[in-house]
């Protein structure tokens, strides 16, 4: 085989430095671009990339990394896995992943604990795989016509089948699978690929011995085939644990290993192989500790044949750029690394090794002393239950949405405005106020019972706390994607936090003195605004988010005083930031927890928090869920079948179950939400149910939104009036 590049990266950002994708996907989705003119925005993008990673010195480049919607779903295309139901619509890869007026798309979840999310698969004994290698052969021709010679990556076949809507189910057709990577990596072979990466991430968790088996075969058998590249398999986010040994007894060439997050212990099982030592992270924006990479890498090169350097995983989960944020304090910046700061650190630790200790990365300055002072505790459920019926007064299947509206272009224009100095404050808060009486008016035609203000103000669940909280930066440019075309800009949490005034107040209550219905105060949880930023990596990360929960928890207190009688303390990210090792998993959620209960401890017994979770497996932790103690908890269950429902048995508090997939452009009629309603009422007494969609509505259009809740009201109501009888 050919030797390995001395320096690589696992993948690179994909969305385009100024969200070109983003741009050219929601073009073609509302019909104002052909495809031809997508795929050329995608090339245009993809060329930016290779240029830039030459240009940075990076000697292997990687294709096959770019996606117009997502990794797994393009894994699935590649191996023929489309359902049948999708085959006949007019364009099948985005009717998997967005749906269509009449077909609903796969199920989404997050990428293991990050906040990236992919398509799941699905795999069982009628899926037919023949392999459709179009995608990844296209980029290599087209790199090289560019004067680039580069690695295909492709997510690894073990990972692909765990991933799947049925793990078990689809392991049983690995044999199949396999055959379709033997036919990939001939055909690799015949254009002259000399290394082809196959992703195997999900061997960082635990793993069955039926699963370990599945690695062992499939690996054996790939690496016996007589015509292929050389084999470089990729693990990340955590330690190979028992899947190392395993792995290592194969004919594979190369292993990637994480060192930022896996550490070097049994690593000496690699001795003879190419180890890609991935200890640049991909994962923060933290500069990398020359010295400490240096230990690593000398460690690694004591056993292994070969040593390349790389990053931890792909830098997909970091922005473009540093030099793009101008407005950054500059002792901050000289802290940070983005995608390409982490790239030029690859390249000079695979030049040169330091030769004296510069330090750690510079750190915020001494952090203030934990706050471990008692925090009051809240009624039982059962008597803070019976004080707000008493209050609120609601109907049986209480209709609500998950807090924010349809961010218009005109509301961001003027936020935009505001911020390049073209329009005042004062005009710009009128429009704000205008546009909360709007929604809220919306909400009373349609008959909603529980309204929210829509958060017009907002620009994000997470930046805009950030943009308030001291501790925080917020950057202009720092996208990183969450999927297809979603991005956020994650804030970098960099000292300690501090709430110095209150944040959501005024616009809470100016939305309820505008009606008489009950009005929620929208506020994001500590582990959500942690786990969905940058964080300082000088504390443990549960002190961090002590302190975002100790801030939070002042801002309920003031919401309450202002008569503000429903606040909603969403944590999405709760199942996000679940270790991917059992072994850490209690730990993480008695901790995580407690901070939620810190953070809305304030509430008296009158005061109904509700939380929020989505997208996220959250059937896995309802125990942990059930202990955040809130209220009601509204949580996805349209876009992943109403899987949920199998296991809220047990669920001792209000739950609303989503009827309304808001991911999808589709519109549910009336008689699919009432399925999905009577489906909750099998599983739990009507006196704790409550209707709602899957998520905020931000990213949908009020004619989708207006539809589509006046269908969802029409369902509560019919069923209410039947259970009233």
């Amino acid at each position: 085989m050919p030797a390995f590049p001395q320096s690589t990266v696992l993948g690179y950002p994909r969305i385009g430095p100024r969200r070109e994708l983003k741009r050219a996907l929601e073009s073609y989705w509302d019909g104002r671009s052909t495809r031809d003119e997508l795929e050329a925005a995608g090339a245009a993008i993809r060329e930016s990339t290779w240029g830039t990673l030459a240009g940075l010195g990076l000697e292997g480049l990687p294709s096959n990394t770019f996606s117009l919607y997502d990794q797994v779903l393009d894994t699935a295309v590649l191996l023929g896995a489309v359902p049948e139901r999708y085959r006949r619509a007019a364009d099948p890869y985005f009717a998997m992943a967005r749906g269509t007026e009449g077909l609903a798309p796969l199920r989404m979840t997050k990428w293991f604990d990050t906040n990236y999310h992919y398509i799941v698969p699905e795999i069982g004994p009628e899926t037919v795989f023949a392999l459709d290698a179009a995608k990844p052969l296209g980029e290599l021709r087209e790199a090289r016509a560019l004067g680039f010679e580069t690695r295909p990556v492709v997510i690894g076949p073990v990972t692909f089948l765990l991933l799947s809507a049925d793990p078990e189910a689809a392991l049983a057709r690995l044999d199949d699978v396999l055959a379709c990577y033997e036919e990939l990596l001939g055909t690799l072979a015949a254009e002259g690929v000399a290394w082809v990466q196959l992703d195997e991430p999900a061997l960082v968790a635990d793993r069955t011995p039926e699963e370990l088996a599945a690695v062992r075969t499939a690996y054996d058998r790939l690496g016996r085939a007589t015509a292929r590249p050389g084999l470089f398999v990729a693990s990340y986010f955590g330690h190979l644990g028992e899947a190392l040994p395993v792995l290592a007894a194969t004919p594979v060439e190369a292993v990637g290993v994480d060192l930022v997050r896996g550490g070097l212990d049994g690593l000496a099982a690699l001795a003879g192989k190419t180890v890609v030592a991935g200890v640049v992270s991909g994962r923060d924006v933290w500069r990398t500790p020359p010295a400490r990479a240096a230990r690593a890498l000398a460690a690694v090169r004591a056993f292994a044949g070969e040593v390349a350097v790389s990053t931890s995983c792909s830098l997909l989960h970091v922005p473009y750029d540093v030099a793009a944020e101008p407005d950054l304090d500059p002792a901050l910046r000289g802290r940070l690394a983005f995608a390409e700061q982490k790239v030029a650190e690859v390249v000079a630790l695979a030049r040169t090794a330091p030769a004296a200790d510069p330090g750690e990365s510079p750190s915020a300055g001494a952090a203030r002393e934990p706050d471990t002072g008692a925090v009051s505790v809240r009624s039982p459920y059962e008597v803070r239950a019976a004080a707000q019926a008493e209050r609120l007064k609601l109907p049986l299947l209480p209709v609500t949405t998950i807090g924010s509206f349809p961010q218009t272009g005109e509301l961001r224009a003027a936020r935009a405005a505001v911020t390049a100095g073209a329009l005042g404050v004062e005009e710009y808060e009128r429009r704000v106020a205008d546009e909360i009486e709007r929604v809220v008016r919306l909400q009373e035609r349609l008959g909603l019972d529980v309204l929210v203000h829509g958060e017009p103000e907002r620009n994000d669940m997470v930046q805009y706390f950030a943009g308030h909280l001291d501790g925080f930066a917020v950057t202009r440019n720092g996208w990183v994607q969450s999927y297809g075309s979603r991005c956020t800009r994650p804030p970098i949490l960099h000292g300690d936090v501090a709430r110095p005034e209150p944040i959501t107040v005024r616009w809470a209550a100016y939305a309820q003195a505008l009606t008489d219905r009950p009005v929620k105060g929208m506020l994001t949880g500590p582990v959500t605004i942690v786990a969905w930023s940058f964080v300082r990596d000088d504390l443990p990360l549960r002190e961090v988010v002590r302190q975002v929960a100790d801030a939070v928890r002042e801002e309920v207190r003031d919401l309450e005083a202002a008569g503000v009688p429903i606040i909603q303390v969403d944590e999405p990210a709760l199942r996000e930031l679940l270790p991917l090792r059992r072994a850490d998993q209690a730990g993480y959620l008695e901790w995580a927890v407690a901070a939620y209960r810190r953070a809305t401890s304030g509430a008296g017994d009158h005061t109904q928090i509700h939380t929020h979770l989505c997208y996220s497996d959250a059937d896995q932790i309802l125990a942990a869920i059930d202990g955040l103690d809130a209220d009601v908890t509204t949580i996805e269950s349209a876009r992943s079948g109403a899987r949920i429902l199998g296991a809220v048995g047990s669920f001792g508090r209000g739950l609303g179950p989503g009827v309304y997939d808001i991911h999808s452009p589709r519109v549910p009629d009336a008689a699919e939400v009432e399925g999905l309603l009577r489906r909750t009422l099998a599983a739990l007494p009507a006196e704790r149910v409550w209707v709602n969609p899957d998520c905020g509505l931000k990213t949908r259009t009020y004619e989708q939104v207006e539809t589509a809740l006046a269908n969802v009201v029409a369902a509560a109501a019919g069923l209410r009036a039947g259970l009233s009888r």
